[in-house]
């Protein structure tokens, strides 16, 4: 039986809806927060994203030329060591 009580969800059925993309490749079909493009859960919600002043984000120098340069010269001692260790262990 029904108690009589009607939802009005026009408000809801007629807000803007998230622009974020699923997964699955589909929109998002939930609301966007009042004044954002995206809903709570793909970064509308308060506090969401990256801290002001991310230390994470910082370059650690791996990848300089210096860093590269670095890594080949390191490569290239391993590979002779390994070359030598294995003429030392063959005779």
């Amino acid at each position: 039986m029904s108690s009589g009580h009607v939802r009005n969800t026009a408000a809801m059925a007629a807000s803007q809806r998230c622009g974020a993309s699923t997964r699955g490749g589909f929109a998002c079909r939930a609301p966007a927060v009042r004044g954002k493009l995206r809903c709570r859960m793909h970064g509308g919600a308060r506090g969401s994203g990256a801290p002001r002043g991310n230390r994470n984000a910082e370059t650690h120098g791996g990848f300089t030329g210096e860093g590269i340069a670095e890594g080949r010269t390191i490569r290239a001692l391993l590979s002779d060591a390994e070359a030598l260790l294995a003429k030392i262990t063959s005779d």
